[in-house]
């Protein structure tokens, strides 16, 4: 937690820039994106005709070829920001999602999650909301940042019901805030702050303690509860 004086003035230094490491938890590791090793998967769980919904609300996709999604994850991958993590069921070791860490201001110690993609296996499980979990406790615990930011257009509902769920606090709207895909996209707002972390990291772990899950893997009780 960062200390600041009566002033407002914040009394240490920039943070650090995230990492290409690999994140490991309970049920997934984050693994900075390998355009080849990880391709196969992802183009399973995540191209054709099939998974086009999964691409509604992105600045990129759907990709109904798979060179095209191939060449996409080339480019995906280069970048430190946004510095793309692929998501990997530690189970089966198969590639599962996409999370990035973007928009990454040291100096304000302000990052943002984004670009999230994951697929129909991954979507509504413990995995999903430990990727999450290892994402905010790396920004807050390892690298330093004060703010942690959820952007996402206004029509996602259910990006806006996961922000709320995972403990952000919605900010606002911005109207009229981008043009994506030949459309306009108002966007709603979402943050965490340093001084909240601790009370959500205690909620994430009581919530993703196996004990919480029966033998079919469905939660007892719910997270944020």
């Amino acid at each position: 937690m960062n200390a600041t004086n009566p002033a407002g003035a914040v009394l240490e230094g920039p943070a650090t820039l995230p990492g290409r490491i690999t994140i490991e938890g309970l049920y997934v590791s984050l693994v900075p994106l390998d355009a080849v090793r990880h391709a196969q998967a992802l183009w399973e769980g995540m191209g054709g005709g099939e998974n086009e919904s999964l691409w509604r609300y992105m600045g990129d996709g759907p990709f109904l070829q798979r060179e095209t999604f191939e060449a996409h994850l080339e480019r995906k991958a280069a970048p430190d920001d946004p510095l793309l993590y692929t998501i990997v069921n530690r189970a089966s070791d198969r590639p599962a999602g996409l999370a990035a860490l973007m928009r990454i201001k040291p100096r304000h110690r302000v990052i943002e999650v984004g670009n999230i993609v994951y697929t129909s296996a991954l979507q509504r499980t413990r995995e999903a909301t430990e990727a999450m979990y290892l994402l905010a406790r790396y920004v807050f615990e390892d690298l330093g940042y004060r703010r942690y930011e959820w952007k996402c257009n206004t029509l996602n509902e259910a990006s806006q019901r996961a922000a709320r769920r995972l403990g952000f606090s919605f900010e606002g709207i911005f109207r009229q805030h981008m043009i994506i895909k030949g459309r306009n996209r108002d966007t709603a707002w979402f943050a965490m702050l340093d001084s909240e972390w601790p009370a959500r990291k205690r909620e994430f772990e009581r919530w993703l303690e196996p004990s919480n899950f029966d033998e079919d893997g469905r939660q007892r009780t719910a997270l944020g509860r």
